[in-house]
């Protein structure tokens, strides 16, 4: 949901507590997949408006698989008068800032002849006063769209709020629209549903998918949306039926859900929602907070208890929270260790763009508008000066914030001009730990264990496949560690140039500040 802050960190951390009463089991699955998740108004422009669009994302094809990701993800395409498309005017069309239908199906097809895979995120809970359901049902209960939208009256003339019991939200731009919610209820969202999500999976419906969507991510998905007691059980009434059907249309369709709640696990949704997979919230922040007592809480309750076949998405940032170099504050070496844990611990990694150069921001606090959000979605850096061809600096345009966001500097190191050919740079690390990733059947499908180990200071975890154990040492703090590991066998470097000393069958290993170490056990 792209309002302000649904939570604070400070609370995501007091409750990232451990979950009790679960026993081990592997829940992983064969997964090759690395998303690029995209925030694309801020991705490339490729027509000098300086919004990021269709055609731009396409012309970096060859950038993104550079950099190793094998799938994208974009936040919502359809029509919005927000800059964020959530809350929708159109279901059915594009943001023409963004391009065309015929924009978007070449990118499609283009991403599939590279072998590439695409998500779609979706958020069809809400829509604008801008939309024709709103436009011709309001004080109208004769309207064929009567059913489509959620009214607290009989007469259709009080639309039903949406989270926090809001009625609309203020654009960065000073726009401000009414939004409601839609009836998931009835029988004719339900249908319109069906249509609208079977349509982005096979657009010319020839049964190829080569121009269709190959998973949806779903937004701010809720058994009980917003918890108002309006639209209970969901799961069972709406989700399950729907994406049951689409299945049928494409059986190899994923989704992904967005729990609405930051402090759950996603289990609910894994075992009652019908989805393949869940974002990693907690382990998110428990990553950030380089708290190993955090990460012990968090990291087998995530990782190694999943539903058979199910998975987690595992990410440290994406357009909801700030910037993992934020919270770092710029240090290179955490940033690594953020970058390890991202893409070695297990479940599919998710990379938000720009957080492979080590991107900054917050948000800020400019009132009741989503503005507030724009410093986690700046334009990606693609060149030292932070001008040039294709940089999207769409909210430097407008607004009456449009100059305080500054947080792409011209020569501060954080560019892809600036740390292409820089084998320290953090965009050279993101591509080795995906290459070595890749490389490494244990890291790609194998089961995750944390091993315990001596120090305070240091997590260590084992990923395990069929033919290959791998052992994982990450050193938390900025002072070197010796550390005693509770595994044995010969281990033979992956990552890191220190070689661990089998003693008494447990493994000692000397990690530098921040250092991260990678064995293959024989």
């Amino acid at each position: 949901m792209k309002l302000t802050r649904l939570i604070t960190f400070a609370c995501l951390l007091f409750w990232l507590t451990p979950v009790a009463g679960q026993s081990l089991k592997s829940g992983a699955a064969n997964n090759d997949e690395i998303i690029y998740h995209i925030f694309q108004r801020s991705f490339y422009d490729s027509n000098g408006d300086y919004h990021g669009d269709l055609n731009g994302i396409r012309q970096k094809l060859d950038y993104m698989q550079q950099l190793g990701v094998t799938s994208i993800l974009l936040t919502p395409l359809y029509e919005s008068a927000f800059y964020h498309n959530y809350f929708a005017a159109d279901f059915e069309k594009i943001d023409p800032k963004y391009g065309t239908m015929a924009d978007y199906l070449k990118l499609i097809r283009e991403i599939h002849r590279r072998g590439m895979k695409f998500y779609m995120d979706m958020e069809t809970q809400y829509v604008t006063e801008d939309s024709r359901w709103w436009k011709k049902a309001f004080g109208n209960t004769q309207s064929p769209y009567s059913d489509y939208i959620l009214w607290d009256d009989k007469e259709n003339k009080k639309p039903s709020t949406i989270v926090f019991n809001l009625t609309g939200l203020r654009g960065y731009d000073g726009v401000t629209r009414k939004i409601t919610t839609a009836n998931l209820n009835s029988e004719a969202s339900k249908a319109y549903n069906l249509k609208l999500f079977s349509y982005w999976i096979d657009p010319n419906a020839d049964g190829k998918f080569d121009d269709g969507v190959d998973g949806f991510r779903l937004d701010h998905m809720m058994d009980d949306l917003d918890n108002k007691g309006r639209l209970p059980h969901l799961f069972q009434t709406f989700w399950n039926p729907l994406l049951a059907k689409l299945r049928t249309i494409n059986p190899k369709i994923k989704i992904v859900a967005e729990q609405a709640n930051w402090f759950s696990l996603g289990n609910e949704y894994l075992q009652n929602a019908g989805v393949d997979g869940v974002f990693g919230l907690r382990l998110c922040f428990a990553i950030r907070s380089f708290d190993k007592k955090l990460l012990l809480a968090n990291a087998d309750s995530t990782l190694a208890m999943l539903p058979p076949g199910k998975q987690q998405v595992v990410f440290i940032e994406n357009h909801d929270v700030p910037r993992f170099s934020y919270g770092v504050k710029g240090d290179l070496t955490k940033l690594k260790v953020g970058a390890a844990f991202n893409l070695l611990m297990g479940g599919i990694p998710a990379i938000y763009y720009g957080q492979e150069l080590g991107m900054t921001g917050t948000s800020a606090n400019f009132g009741a508008t989503d503005a507030n959000e724009i410093p986690d979605r700046q334009a990606f850096e693609w060149y030292k000066s932070d001008t040039g061809k294709g940089m999207a600096l769409w909210y430097k345009q407008t607004g009456p914030w449009k100059d305080q966001f500054n947080d792409d500097k011209p020569n501060d190191g954080i560019s892809l001009e600036e740390e292409r050919n820089d084998p320290n740079s953090l965009w050279n690390y993101y591509r080795q730990m995906i290459a070595i990733r890749k490389a490494n059947p244990a890291f790609v499908s194998g089961s995750y264990k944390t091993v315990n180990n001596d120090q305070e200071h240091v997590f260590s975890f084992i990923r395990k496949s069929a033919g290959q154990t791998i052992l994982v040492a990450i050193n938390l703090w900025d002072k070197e560690a010796e550390v005693v590991i509770n595994a044995g066998g010969n281990a033979v470097n992956i990552i890191g140039d220190v070689r661990p000393v089998l003693k008494e069958g447990k493994l000692v290993v000397r990690l530098p500040p921040f250092g991260v170490g990678a064995w293959e056990l024989k």
